[in-house]
Order: structure tokens, then C-alpha cells, then sequence
């Protein structure tokens, strides 16, 4: 196996911003650094029009799009939005996310917040640093149906991909990779205008445009809870720095969001309503998945491109029927579940990086610290074998990848919904959740669609189904069919 370690033993990465702060300790308990420096940030004021709790992608992305928006309209200016988190930009899930930027969902509407976040992502691609690669999604006949159905409903939504069944599947594939073997690949599905994106290049280029902006951007500090008055509003934040008043408060604290979610008044369990008439009781509300991603380096004379030299597609597959079998000829899962990007800026050579479905845990997990520094969320030990397997199985030229998986630490965890969709509502009626049930990174947009809402007073369209009253009124989310709760 192959190891590297660099810029420290502590934190065994290899980073694109060398000077990013090394992990520290507060209490006994390490602290997720950011993952690009930080630069001028501000005090903790008083008061402010706007609070903005956390600085991953969807925090970032609001604060940015929401000083952007209030200035263009004379209806105020960045220092109006105050951003707050304890650590920096992408400390937490955004940092480690594998950066693929999809529309694979079987939950339609989620289809116009992906047309809306590729938006986004082509407004600035070197700043993002967004490669437009396109992606490819593989399913078995079992699928084929779905595949319809989703690439109906993304055409509609203006996203266009191209679906390809049968033979047309196989002469695709091969057209792609003559190298890819099509067993059992019976759907695909194209998307053009997918790809994916550096983590720490995209915190860095939000980081600055909200700066530039002239958002205050109050880092090194951590809210601890909400003063709500009598109506249950939100009059302010209570920080580790003080306390600050606000009109407006957006959350998008990722795997931290259960904790902010009871501090302001919401329900740790309750009823779910589905559209059949079915009726779930005492679920909880939140349920904690424990990732399993990681990363390989590309053999000596091996790439990661198409045919005709160019940079590859996302590739992303699923055959449910499948079975995955190690080394020794013993079964390690009973299905084909892998993506995969090229990833030399996170593998720090050239280098792949993908993961497969999460470990389901329950209500309770301790988000700090988070990821590659918590020992209790660390990548299985069968995933390396099993991610390098599944991809031996596809293509010829990975069938012998195991001696250059990556061996260093790969974790995370992420807080899920009851249905495994996001919630994009208010929790009070000044404070905002966007809680996205771990499908973050790619959505990049809902910080847009939250900054039209907060400035202009009415909630988009696209966020429009992602109400916290769909598990009481009958319209929860489950129309998926797949092995993992992400599609």
C-alpha cells in the first residue's frame, strides 16, 4: 500500500493552501482547521440585519449571494450580513465532500435546485474551480424505469441529459472507455452539465467574493445557542464572543444542524405522512450516516481519461443485483455501488477519489471533532478492497488498484432527514434551516435561492417543496429505488 503523509503527521493530507493551520486542541478535543487561510476577519458585532451560521458551502454561498443581492437592489449592503462560524471556511463536511457536482435524484423536484446550482457553478468556474466534465450514472434493468422518469424530469427542468438503454448503453460506454466492461450495464445516463469541483478551491473563492462583498466574516467563533422572545422569534444569537441581535437568521451547519435545530424549538421525533396514506410514528427527526470515501493514486501509465484524451466524465454506478467479491473469493457486498472522480488536487498526484453508500448509525453522533480527525468515523476496513474492486470491475485498466489506494485517515458523518431529502424551510419565523440531509456540496445554489427570499420576501419555486410540513400534510419524500438514501 502505498502512504504518504504530508504537510503533517496530524493531519496526513496534502492540501492545495500550505500554510492552512494544523489541527489544535480546546478542552481535550481537537478542532477542524479551515481548509484555506484566513485573512482580515472581523470582530463580532452587536447587532446585525442578518446572521449567517457556519461557512461551508451553503453558508458561504448565502452570505455571499445575500450581500451581493442587497446591494444590487439599494436595499443595503454586505455589512449588513455577518457570518459566523468557530473555526473557518470548510472545517467541517465541505472540506472533505468529494466535490461531484450531479442531478442523479429520483426526487423530481430536486432537479430545478440542481439547475439552479450549476448556475452558480458556471457563474465563476476558476474561482469555484468547477471541471464541467459531465457525468455518467449506470444502473441495471431493474433501474431502467427511474432512469426514464428522472431524465424526463430533468429535460423539463432544464437540465438536459441523454439516456441510452440496452445496446445504445453498451456503444456508449465503449464509445467513452474501449476499455469499460458493460456487463450488466444496462441504463445510462448522461449529464452534460455536471462535473465537479476542488472543496478547497470553492472555499477559497467564496471565502473571497464574500469578503470582497463586504460581508463580516467572524470566524473563531462558535454559537452556543438562540435568545427567542415570547413569540418564539429569534432576537439573537448567543455566541462563545457574545451575544449579537438580529433581524434574520440562516442556518447551514451541516452535521451540527441537529443541535441548532433544538436550540431553536423543533422536534427531536415525529409522525411522517406518506402520499400513499401510510403514517410512520415517533421517527426521529434527524439520523446520523457514516461516510466511507477515499482515494487512490492512478498507476504508473494509467489515466483517467476518454478516448479521444479527454478528461473523464463523474462516473457513477450502480448495478443492485451485483455482488463484489475480495481477493479471497469471499463476497464483501451483494451489490455494485461506486463513484469516482479524477482527484489530483485532493490525492496531491494524479489520483481518483470516490466513496460507495454510508453506514446508517442513529439519532446521536458527536460531530467534533469532525471527519479524518474523529477516531469513531473512520472508513471501514473492507471499503479500500471494495473500492478498488468495483473498479477493477468496470475497466481494464483499474483491475489492479489496490496497491496504490491512498492509506491515510477517511472519515465523516452526516445528519439525514426522515425521508433523506433536505429541508429548506423556516424553523421559526426568522430563522431559516438549510438543512440538505448531506446532498450539500453540489447545492451550491440554495444559498442563492435563500438570498432572493431574504431580500425580496418570497421563497423561490425551486425551494418551494423542501418544507418541513411535508411529513405532517402527506407529501414526504420516498420514491427512490436504489441501495443508497442519496439518490
Amino acid at each position: 500500500m502505498t502512504n504518504i503523509g504530508r504537510p503533517t503527521e496530524g493531519q496526513n493530507q496534502w492540501y492545495p493552501f500550505m500554510d492552512r493551520p494544523a489541527p489544535s486542541l480546546v478542552d481535550g478535543v481537537l478542532q477542524n482547521p479551515p481548509v484555506v487561510p484566513v485573512n482580515d476577519a472581523d470582530p463580532l458585532p452587536a447587532s446585525a440585519r442578518y446572521v449567517v451560521v457556519g461557512a461551508g458551502i451553503h453558508g458561504l454561498s448565502t452570505a455571499y449571494h445575500l450581500a451581493m443581492e442587497l446591494e444590487r437592489t439599494g436595499k443595503g449592503s454586505g455589512s449588513d450580513v455577518v457570518l459566523i462560524d468557530k473555526a473557518g471556511p470548510g472545517a467541517g463536511a465541505t472540506g472533505l465532500a468529494c466535490g461531484c457536482v450531479r442531478n442523479l435524484y429520483m426526487t423530481g423536484p430536486l432537479h430545478a435546485i440542481l439547475r439552479a446550482s450549476v448556475e452558480v457553478w458556471e457563474s465563476d468556474p476558476i474561482n469555484f474551480g468547477f471541471q464541467q466534465v459531465g457525468y455518467v450514472s449506470i444502473g441495471e434493468a431493474n433501474q431502467a424505469e427511474d432512469y426514464v422518469r428522472l431524465n424526463e424530469s430533468q429535460v423539463a427542468s432544464g437540465y438536459p441529459s441523454d439516456l441510452y438503454t440496452g445496446d445504445d448503453a453498451h456503444r456508449f460506454l465503449k464509445g467513452l472507455w474501449p476499455d469499460f466492461k458493460t456487463d450488466n450495464c444496462d441504463v445510462v445516463l448522461h449529464e452534460h452539465r455536471s462535473g465537479y469541483a476542488g472543496t478547497h478551491m470553492v472555499m477559497w473563492g467564496l471565502d473571497q467574493k464574500a469578503r470582497q462583498w463586504g460581508v463580516q466574516r467572524c470566524y473563531g467563533v462558535a454559537v452556543t445557542g438562540y435568545d427567542l422572545d415570547a413569540s418564539g422569534s429569534v432576537a439573537a444569537v448567543e455566541t462563545t464572543a457574545g451575544r449579537i441581535q438580529c433581524d434574520e437568521v440562516v442556518v447551514g451547519a451541516g452535521a451540527w444542524t441537529p443541535k441548532h435545530w433544538e436550540w431553536l424549538g423543533g422536534p427531536s421525533t415525529l409522525d411522517v405522512h406518506y402520499p400513499d396514506g401510510h403514517v410512520e410514528h415517533g421517527m426521529d427527526m434527524w439520523t446520523y450516516w457514516r461516510l466511507l470515501e477515499g482515494e487512490v493514486f492512478l498507476p504508473p501509465g494509467v489515466d483517467y481519461r476518454t478516448a479521444d484524451g479527454k478528461d473523464a466524465p463523474v462516473l457513477h454506478v450502480e448495478l443492485m443485483d451485483t455482488p463484489v467479491y475480495g481477493r479471497d473469493g469471499e463476497m464483501i457486498q451483494d451489490h455494485v455501488y461506486t463513484y469516482t472522480r479524477y482527484a489530483a488536487e485532493r490525492v496531491g498526484a494524479p489520483g481518483l477519489q470516490g466513496g460507495t453508500i454510508p453506514i446508517k448509525m442513529g439519532p446521536e453522533a458527536s460531530a467534533d471533532p469532525y471527519g479524518h480527525l474523529n477516531d469513531d468515523y473512520q472508513a471501514d476496513d473492507w471499503f479500500p478492497e471494495y473500492y478498488c474492486r468495483t473498479l477493477g470491475m468496470l475497466f481494464e485498466r483499474f483491475e489492479d488498484l489496490e496497491p496504490y489506494y491512498k492509506q491515510r485517515r477517511n472519515g465523516g458523518i452526516g445528519a439525514f432527514t426522515p425521508d433523506n431529502v433536505p429541508i429548506f424551510d423556516h424553523v421559526t419565523d426568522n430563522a431559516f434551516v438549510i438543512a440538505d440531509s448531506n446532498h450539500g456540496f453540489k447545492m451550491i445554489g440554495v444559498g442563492k435561492l435563500t438570498a432572493s427570499m431574504l431580500v425580496h420576501g418570497e421563497k423561490p419555486e425551486e425551494l418551494r417543496p423542501f418544507t418541513f410540513g411535508r411529513y405532517a400534510d402527506g407529501t414526504t419524500f420516498g420514491d427512490r429505488n436504489s441501495n443508497c438514501p442519496w439518490v
